[in-house]
C-alpha cells in the first residue's frame, strides 16, 4: 500500500486565498500566513490553484507562488491557468515540484506528451472530474503522467476500474469514517481540499489513526530506538543543531525519550528543557520552529546531530545562532566557502543598488539598464571562450570571475537569489 498524504489547498484569486474553485469568498488576504499554518500542522504537500484570468493577474499570482514555494516546508503542486507548455515551465520555475494539467480542457490534453518529454512525467499530474476521461486517454496518461487529482470524490471506484495511477482526491466535507474509507483505497495516495484546510489541527490525529489501522503515512522513520542511545547521568542525549543549508551551528539542547518520539512524529524539533523540567517544542511560543531535515547519531550513539530548516532566530536573545559571544580568536586565513563568497558579493551588489556610490561601476551598469547589463554578459561570455583557447588556465579563471560578477548584477536586476539558483540546480 502506498504512503498516504494530507494535502491542504490554497486557491489564489487576486493575490488572496479564497474558499474554493467556485466560492471566491476571501479566507485570508495573506496566503503566506496560511503557508505558515500548514507548516506548523505538518502537512505533507501543498496544492496551489491559480484562479487568475488576466495576464497581469497571472504574473502577480506566479510571483506570489514563488514566495509560497520558498516559505513552504513541504513540496508544492502548482495548478490552474495552464494553457501551453510555457505555463507549466513557469509553475516549475516558480519552485513547484509538480504541475497539474487540467484534463477538463482539451488544450491541456493536447500538450501532455510535449510537456512530459520536456520536463519528465514525474513533474506532471492530471486533474479531472469524470473518470470517463481516463478511459478515453488511458494510454496517454499512463505513458506521460505520474499521478491524478480527482476533483470529484464520487468517482474513485470508476477511476480504479480504469487505472492504478496514484490518486489524490479533493474533498470538501466528509464524515471521519468515510474519510478513512477513502484514504484506505489502494491507489489513493492522499486527500486534499477543504477537508484538510478546515481540520489542520487534526492532521497528527488522523495520521495516528491511520497508523493504528495499518495505513502507511508520511512520518520520520528512525533507524535507532531511544533505547539504543547512551544517555548522560540525567537520562538525556545532547543534540547539536545545524542549519541544513549553511551548516551553521545554531544551538545545543537535550532530548529525553518523549522529546525524541515527538520530534519523529511531528517533524519539528522537540527537546527536554532542563531549566523548566518539561517537554519543549521549539517555536511553540516564539513561532521559531525548527523543521527536521535529518537526524544523525555519532559513532558512540551518545550525541545527535540535527540538520533543520530554522524559522526566525534559534537563540532566545533574537540572534540567529546561540554561538555569537567570541571568547578568543587566533588570526588565520579562513577557507573560502564558495556559496558564502557568492552571497557576500551579491549582497554588496544589492547594497550598491539601494545606496549608490559615486564612481561605482556597479551603479553605472544599473543606471544604463538591462540592455547594457546583457551586452556586458555577452561580451564576458565571449572572453571566456577566447581565453579557453589559450594554454594559461589563469586567464580562464579571470574571465569566468568577470562573467559571474556581471551575472550577479543581472540577478539583482531581476531579483533572483543564489538560493533559487542552487535549489534549481539541486533539483535537476
Amino acid at each position: 500500500m502506498m504512503t498516504k498524504k494530507f494535502v491542504p489547498c490554497i486557491y489564489l484569486y487576486h493575490e488572496h486565498a479564497v474558499r474554493s474553485l467556485t466560492d471566491l469568498t476571501v479566507v485570508d488576504t495573506d496566503p503566506l500566513r496560511l503557508v505558515k499554518l500548514y507548516n506548523e500542522a505538518g502537512a505533507d504537500e501543498l496544492l496551489v490553484f491559480d484562479l487568475s484570468t488576466e495576464d497581469a493577474e497571472h504574473d502577480a499570482a506566479l510571483n506570489l507562488l514563488k514566495e509560497i514555494c520558498t516559505a513552504a516546508e513541504m513540496d508544492v503542486i502548482g495548478a490552474g491557468n495552464v494553457k501551453r507548455m510555457e505555463d507549466v515551465k513557469k509553475l516549475l520555475y516558480a519552485g513547484c515540484k509538480r504541475a497539474v494539467l487540467d484534463y477538463e480542457k482539451e488544450s491541456n490534453i493536447g500538450i501532455t506528451k510535449e510537456v512530459s518529454l520536456k520536463f519528465g512525467k514525474e513533474k506532471l499530474l492530471a486533474s479531472y472530474n469524470d473518470a470517463a476521461l481516463l478511459t478515453e486517454h488511458k494510454e496517454l496518461l499512463e505513458s506521460y503522467i505520474s499521478g491524478l487529482i480527482l476533483m470529484n470524490p464520487h468517482q474513485i471506484r470508476q477511476t480504479q476500474a480504469v487505472t492504478q495511477l496514484p490518486l489524490l482526491v479533493q474533498i470538501n466535507q466528509l464524515a471521519l469514517n468515510k474519510l478513512m474509507e477513502i484514504i484506505s483505497y489502494e491507489n489513493v495516495c492522499g486527500v486534499t481540499g477543504n477537508i484538510i484546510n478546515d481540520n489542520l489541527k487534526e492532521i497528527a490525529s488522523l495520521k495516528a489513526l491511520c497508523q493504528e489501522n495499518g495505513i502507511p503515512v508520511e512520518t520520520l522513520r528512525a533507524a535507532y530506538r531511544w533505547s539504543d542511545f547512551k544517555k548522560n547521568s540525567e537520562g538525556l542525549v545532547p543534540v547539536v543543531v545545524q542549519d541544513y543549508r549553511t551548516l551553521e551551528v545554531l544551538m545545543v539542547a537535550y532530548m529525553n525519550e518523549e522529546a525524541y518520539e515527538n520530534t519523529l512524529s511531528c517533524g519539528k524539533m522537540t527537546y527536554f528543557s532542563r531549566s523548566r523540567n518539561e517537554l519543549w517544542l521549539k517555536g511553540a511560543t516564539s513561532g521559531h520552529f525548527q523543521y527536521v531535515k535529518s537526524l544523525t547519531a555519532d559513532c558512540d550513539l551518545d550525541t545527535i546531530l540535527a540538520k533543520v530548516s530554522q524559522t526566525g532566530a534559534a537563540c532566545h536573545t533574537g540572534n540567529r545562532s546561540c554561538f555569537f559571544q567570541e571568547i578568543t580568536k587566533k588570526e588565520y586565513e579562513e577557507s573560502a566557502n564558495p556559496l558564502q563568497v557568492f552571497q557576500d558579493v551579491l549582497q554588496v551588489i544589492k547594497d550598491r543598488r539601494v545606496h549608490p556610490k559615486e564612481g561605482s561601476y556597479t551603479n553605472y551598469l544599473f543606471d544604463k539598464g538591462l540592455d547594457k547589463i546583457l551586452k556586458k554578459l555577452g561580451e564576458e561570455s565571449a572572453e571566456i571562450i577566447i581565453a579557453a583557447k589559450n594554454p594559461n588556465a589563469n586567464e580562464v579563471t579571470y574571465e569566468i570571475s568577470d562573467f559571474l560578477y556581471h551575472m550577479m548584477v543581472l540577478m539583482v536586476e531581476k531579483d533572483i537569489s543564489w538560493e533559487e539558483i542552487t535549489t534549481e540546480l539541486a533539483n535537476r
